[in-house]
């Protein structure tokens, strides 16, 4: 009997939202220390939830509770996005806990803050990825083996420190101009490490469905799931693993419920399986199922995003690296801050998406910058970055005063802060005064008006005198 080795799908699916700042203008530096749209956050979060969370992971239980261990999926949600599913859509989270429930659901690590933090900060990034890794096990029961870091951004160096963290492996690009002629559909292995195993984004198969599926000018539409299972059956029969990676959003969100991308996600399983020699596998598993073939050698940075496949998305501009470069400046000055609220910011702050609101990319990969983008233009998302910064500086240094110019700073901030908490005291008293004071006033006679008397004889009225005697002529 001749033997037919299986060929692994890995689906693996991004959950990320930003917390998107309001306009934030200079007047406000200072004065003002919310920095948050909250109805914008809660109205995307809210209409994501219901046009792609919820009926996507209605139909991947729904799959699972058909074909049991046979179809499973991978996930990475951030801590932003969890923090917002909190507040805006626990039925959200709670339909991924159900999930997870099932045991064929993978989630893996990445950054708390959602950010590129690993380019800049070796302690920060093993901060944020503990502090991750604490909310996937909060919240899954799961203790995450296998680390995606944002926006799938990966360099040797960085795989490296992933493996020092304890992780096996890692999720990346399958950059054409990193592979060369070599296939993604293998195991592959840090160039540093080979201990830590890498799997790579077949980016075409991948985009086929993410960015490909609705464009009735493509050749190949429309996509229906028995044309993508024969695309994978053709697939060269040594190949062993085809990674499908992309945002969960594709769902619903980027391909609206009348392209049919729902009836694609539930009808692919089944069309796989009736091919022979395919499973669905999680990271973990093809990280110990299946051996690496040979090193992948990246000794630049690359991503996930945009035709390049680098960092420009994020890094590409002067105003990108102005405000990377000024956040990451006062990591060590809030390590020694022990303000929640302080934290909590400097954790939202360093979101990648802040600074891919800043691109000035222009033609095809503009286009989809600017489909994600709460600003009129790349100057507007840099200006309103920067005046958050400088009033989040501001309490930094009052927090954490180093210079006696920041001590004598943070002692007249917290006299005002004193000052303003009495003003908004005494005022309040006051007002309540007030109103005690006009409720126990007593009520003023009012004049009676004069009654008016009829006379029978002629018809007409005149007025009746109110007690006052009136002079005879």
């Amino acid at each position: 009997m001749k033997f037919i080795r299986m060929k692994k799908i890995c689906f693996y699916f991004q959950v990320h939202q930003p917390f998107r700042y309001k306009r934030y203008r200079f007047f406000d530096i200072g004065n003002d220390h919310y920095y948050y749209d909250d109805y914008m956050n809660e109205s995307i979060m809210r209409k994501v939830a219901d046009k792609c969370y919820l009926p996507a992971n209605k139909i991947l239980l729904d799959l699972i509770k058909k074909y049991g261990n046979q179809f499973k999926v991978t996930f990475s949600l951030s801590g932003i996005v969890l923090d917002q599913l909190e507040l805006y859509a626990p039925d959200v989270l709670d339909s991924f806990k159900e999930l997870a429930e099932t045991g064929c659901v993978e989630f893996l690590a990445e950054t708390y803050s959602h950010s590129l933090v690993a380019l800049k900060n070796k302690e920060e990034f093993n901060k944020q990825v503990k502090e991750h890794t604490e909310r996937i096990k909060k919240y899954f029961n799961q203790e995450p083996e296998v680390f995606r870091n944002t926006e799938l951004v990966y360099s040797d160096e960085i795989g490296a420190q992933v493996y020092e963290m304890g992780f096996k492996a890692i999720l990346t690009e399958g950059a054409k101009h990193v592979l060369g002629w070599k296939s993604p559909n293998y195991l592959y292995y840090n160039a540093i490490n080979p201990r830590l195993k890498v799997l790579l984004k077949n980016f075409k198969l991948s985009d086929d469905i993410a960015f490909r599926f609705s464009n009735k000018g493509w050749e190949e539409y429309p996509l229906t799931a028995e044309k993508f299972a024969d695309w994978l059956s053709n697939l060269d029969k040594k190949e062993e693993i085809v990674n499908l990676f992309m945002d969960y959003e594709t769902f619903g969100e980027h391909q609206w419920s009348d392209t049919g991308i729902f009836d694609f996600l539930s009808a692919l399983p089944g069309a796989l399986f009736k091919k022979t020699g395919f499973s669905f596998c999680t990271p973990s598993e093809a990280a110990d199922e299946l051996q690496a073939i040979a090193a992948v050698n990246v000794p630049y940075p690359i991503s996930w995003a945009d035709e390049e496949r680098d960092l420009t998305a994020w890094l590409g501009n002067e105003l990108q690296v102005d405000a990377f470069d000024k956040v990451y400046s006062l990591t060590e000055k809030v390590n020694k801050c022990d303000d929640p609220k302080i934290l909590k910011d400097w954790n939202y702050l360093q979101s990648s998406d802040h600074f891919y609101y800043m691109c000035t990319k222009f033609f095809s990969d503009g286009e989809v910058h600017a489909y994600f983008n709460p600003y009129e233009s790349p100057y507007d998302a840099y200006i309103n970055y920067m005046n958050v910064l400088s009033d989040f500086i501001l309490r930094l240094n009052a927090a954490v005063p180093e210079t006696d110019r920041e001590q004598e700073l943070s002692n007249l901030t917290g006299i005002i802060t004193e000052k303003n908490e009495l003003i908004e005291k005494y005022e309040a008293e006051i007002k309540k005064l007030k109103t005690i004071s006009s409720r126990s006033k007593p009520e003023t006679k009012k004049r009676s008006p004069a009654k008016k008397i009829t006379n029978k004889a002629s018809g007409k009225t005149k007025n009746k005198p109110s007690g006052k005697k009136t002079a005879v002529k």
